[in-house]
């Protein structure tokens, strides 16, 4: 997500700290390749135009020019005017309305409303505790009825039952009443879609948000379409009374130019993002968060909020404990590494983490992708119990027969138990450790965490903590090498 933004960003902002100080000159020449960059990313020209004077006229002042750290106070300058650029506060889906509260998704066919709305109905009864139907009006699109009907059955959610010939209009006011009776809390509305803007579809779905009076009136779009996104968000909002922005297939997005100029060219906030495939794949859109993984800082609070959400916190418990006592054996690991793809595997974990996007090249050289943890996953699983308890009986003859069983070598199975005794005797050490280190490897029952995050600047909600057994037990970071390619040296010229 933004990895080809953040990479063009974050050599240009390393070029300014590398200076003593700054004159205009540099300031001038650096906006220039802002700007580039911006267009090169696809976002509107009139937003690179006011981004780039408003951080230019800011650069230049005596603020910058007396501080201690010029290069780092245009950094401070440029995260906040991507935060004012993505709509400085985050805004949730708003839910403060008599049940059921109905939210009605718009947008053209192929944007992913269907799954759209499989995935908010998922997270709104897991994480909310809400009561949830869902109805599709798509009468036009080949069993687009029955794909919402699969989704409910997958996710555990309620849909109307479907009545052949029912128009959308007679649809909408059959789920009003089932949400009624039933006594739901929200009622989604899943709206049909054409392949292009035309007259028969703004009607339809005016007529229906006439009918519904929707809450929330969200338009789905997909992050891929760039510009079009944007004049789409116009279309829909000159037609009906769009409350905010669904974005999806964020995650194929490197980009960023349908993100970066939504708000400012709408004014309509983007409150979800879709970040892949899976129904869990949704997330709250944060401006600052957003800043500071386009600045390569990380989101060490999204990091956390997302692992609170898919960890067994027992389990966690558990193995911190383990960690501690230095007892970390190979079924943990193996726990370890199914924990890591809920989290969506190594490359989302290490993308959320302060400064990662420095060394993407290097890590992307290590090959730390999908296929290494279920390598991993299957040597573990053909070793017996006895072995996964006490590695150091793996002799050779062992070894052959779980590479074997894997489907892997005898030189793979080195490596795991070798990164397996690294890994151990890293969490055990940093187990010990008070501090930020000593809580995200498991470092006993963690304080509050610090207001200022490294690096990152991001300030956490008040009261929020890390949880039982930090991030080592939350997935940790197992598999990432300790041999990682060395950064290569500036030449002398």
């Amino acid at each position: 997500m933004f990895d080809t933004l953040s990479e063009r960003l974050g050599a240009i902002l390393d070029k300014l700290t590398r200076r003593g100080l700054l004159g205009e000159a540099d300031v001038a020449e650096a906006m220039r390749e802002v700007r580039r960059a911006l267009l090169e990313a696809d976002v509107a020209l009139d937003v690179v135009r006011d981004f780039v004077e408003r951080v230019k006229e800011q650069a230049v002042g005596q603020e910058v020019v007396r501080s201690i750290t010029p290069g780092q106070m245009v950094i401070k300058i440029v995260h906040d005017e991507l935060v004012r650029m993505l709509g400085s506060d985050a805004e949730p889906i708003d839910l403060n309305a008599a049940p059921p509260v109905v939210m009605m998704l718009v947008g053209l066919q192929g944007s992913g409303k269907t799954t759209t709305t499989a995935k908010i109905a998922k997270r709104l009864e897991a994480r909310d505790k809400k009561k949830v139907l869902m109805a599709s009006l798509d009468t036009r699109r080949p069993a687009a009825q029955e794909q919402l009907r699969v989704l409910g059955e997958q996710t555990g959610v309620a849909t109307l039952p479907i009545v052949a010939g029912e128009g959308p209009a007679g649809i909408t006011k059959r789920a009003l009443q089932a949400a009624r009776l039933g006594g739901y809390d929200v009622l989604l509305l899943d709206t049909a879609g054409r392949t292009h803007i035309d007259e028969a579809l703004m009607a339809e779905t005016a007529e229906i948000e006439k009918i519904a009076r929707p809450h929330e009136t969200l338009l789905v779009a997909d992050a891929l379409t760039g510009q079009d996104a944007v004049n789409l968000a116009k279309a829909f909002d000159a037609r009906m009374t769009l409350t905010g922005i669904a974005l999806t297939r964020v995650d194929g997005d490197s980009r960023g130019g349908a993100a970066l100029s939504m708000r400012a060219v709408t004014g309509k906030p983007i409150k979800l993002i879709g970040v892949g495939e899976r129904l869990d794949a949704l997330e709250d859109f944060d401006p600052a968060r957003i800043a500071g993984r386009i600045l390569g800082m990380g989101d060490v609070v999204g990091l956390v909020e997302k692992a609170m959400q898919t960890v067994e916190i027992d389990q966690a418990e558990a193995i911190a404990r383990k960690v501690r006592k230095g007892t970390f054996d190979l079924d943990d690991l193996a726990s370890q590494l199914k924990q890591m793809q809920k989290l969506g595997g190594m490359g989302s974990i290490l993308g959320m983490l302060p400064g990662m996007g420095k060394i993407k090249n290097k890590l992307d050289a290590a090959n730390l992708d999908e296929t290494i943890l279920k390598r991993q996953q299957a040597m573990i699983g053909s070793m017996t119990k006895t072995e996964r308890k006490n590695p150091k009986l793996l002799n050779a003859s062992r070894k052959k027969r779980v590479a074997a069983g894997s489907g892997t070598s005898v030189q793979d199975i080195n490596k795991l138990v070798k990164m397996h005794r690294q890994m151990a005797d890293m969490m055990k050490t940093m187990g010990k450790k008070r501090g930020l280190l000593g809580q995200m490897f498991g470092g006993g029952p963690p304080p509050e965490m610090p207001t200022e995050l490294p690096e990152g600047g991001l300030t956490p909600p008040p009261g929020f903590s890390f949880p039982p057994g930090g991030l080592a037990g939350l997935g940790g970071m197992p598999g990432l090498p300790r041999g990682l390619p060395s950064l290569p040296r500036s030449k002398k010229r």
